[in-house]
């Protein structure tokens, strides 16, 4: 007997829930591969679904600049321009023997995929990484992703549910038209009080205001990054990023407000916390 879909939702969550939560405590290799991983089937997924509009991402590319990227954020042993450099002189020269759709809207969405997936989740990395690695303040890091998760997560659950209960004036119908001005309000008001309860829990390193700060980032950039991915999934014609995860979609889909956050996340704790 098949399972319905939100009982296959549940069972994966259980499931994939407290390994998200032991990377992003332990850090390090595991969370560099979590990472990683995010990156580069997000990027496959975006490649693919593209592929809908007659465009031809260079993937495998994409996907080694990715690696090469998230690898110099985790060892440091390159400049970054060099990379990007190296990268553009690369797909470009690749380009001129393909021969394949055209070629200035293949080279510019690989473009896009690679700094709108590599360079965000180069940033979640950066977060994690923020402190350095000695236990008691490596930790840190951990707590604050498992935080910026539990955020983003219950933002999600409280911008649906009440969305489905009062919701009345649409946020966006262009892009998504289930979602509603009283869903996203609610979704904000609850990743800000989910900032605060983890500042209680585990935040004691930051202050309340950046604790309220994070939480308006979530509530505000993780529901943008949310309708970003909706409008690229709508000009593609597709529901789902992919069926990659049952009762979920993709992985682009689960974790495109985690990715959109982290660079504004990063740059307020590097210059402003």
């Amino acid at each position: 007997m098949a399972l319905g879909n939100t009982t296959q939702r549940v069972l994966v969550s259980l499931l994939a829930i407290p390994v998200i939560i032991a990377a992003s405590y332990f850090g390090s290799i595991y969370f560099f591969i979590f990472t990683t991983a995010i990156a580069v089937l997000s990027f496959y997924e975006f490649g693919r679904f593209v592929r809908n509009k007659n465009i031809y991402t260079n993937t495998w590319i994409g996907i080694i600049f990715i690696l090469l990227l998230l690898t110099n954020e985790f060892f440091h042993y390159l400049d970054i321009y060099s990379l990007i450099l190296a990268f553009t002189i690369i797909l470009t020269l690749f380009e001129l023997f393909r021969n394949k759709g055209s070629a200035i809207i293949n080279i510019g969405t690989t473009m896009l995929g690679v700094f709108y997936i590599g360079f965000f989740a180069d940033a979640l990395l950066g977060i994690r990484e923020l402190y350095p690695r000695i236990e008691y303040l490596y930790t840190r890091g951990g707590y604050l992703i498992i935080s910026i998760l539990a955020a983003i997560w219950i933002c999600d659950s409280a911008a649906f549910f009440g969305g489905l209960s009062l919701g009345k004036h649409k946020l966006f119908p262009r892009v998504s038209p289930k979602k509603s001005w009283e869903g996203a309000i609610f979704g904000f008001i609850f990743s800000i009080l989910t900032m605060l309860l983890a500042k209680v829990i585990i935040l004691d390193f930051l202050s309340w205001t950046s604790v309220v700060i994070l939480g308006i980032i979530v509530g505000i950039i993780g529901q943008i990054g949310d309708l970003i991915e909706s409008l690229f999934k709508r000009d593609a014609g597709v529901k789902d990023s992919s069926g990659l995860i049952p009762g979920h979609g993709g992985i682009f889909d689960r974790f495109d407000s985690l990715l959109y956050t982290a660079p504004v996340i990063l740059l307020y704790l590097k210059n402003f916390s």
